[in-house]
């Protein structure tokens, strides 16, 4: 199978899941397409000044792969400094949040698998 760039579903949010700003997805499998194994696998950008909110991941965790930008990761609780080539992990059961501290979009692939 092949999926077309043009053919991909687009979302702009505002405030992701309690935090502020602007994210943009493009999602790149549909939660058919997982067969039962996950819901998400996009392409993001998260606007600077922008952050997704502290939230938990349960029956699932989420990958993140940060390919251009820099901001701080919450990881449970704990604050990190993440860039480009980071891989940043949210097993079943966690919290984490993200904030673009930069001054150009964090471009980041997300990935949720269910546990």
């Amino acid at each position: 199978m092949v999926k077309k760039f043009d053919s991909l579903e687009r979302i702009k949010r505002l405030d992701p899941l309690g935090g502020k700003g602007e994210l943009e997805s493009i999602h790149l499998l549909t939660p058919e397409e997982f067969k039962g194994k996950g819901r998400m696998f996009a392409h993001n950008y998260l606007k600077p000044g922008s952050s997704i909110g502290l939230h938990t991941h349960n029956k699932d965790f989420e990958i993140y792969y940060i390919l251009n930008g820099e901001g701080i990761f919450v990881d449970n609780g704990k604050e990190t400094k993440v860039s480009k080539g980071d891989v940043l992990i949210t097993y079943d059961g966690e919290s984490h949040a993200l904030k673009n501290t930069g001054d150009v979009d964090i471009e980041f692939l997300a990935c949720i698998i269910f546990s």
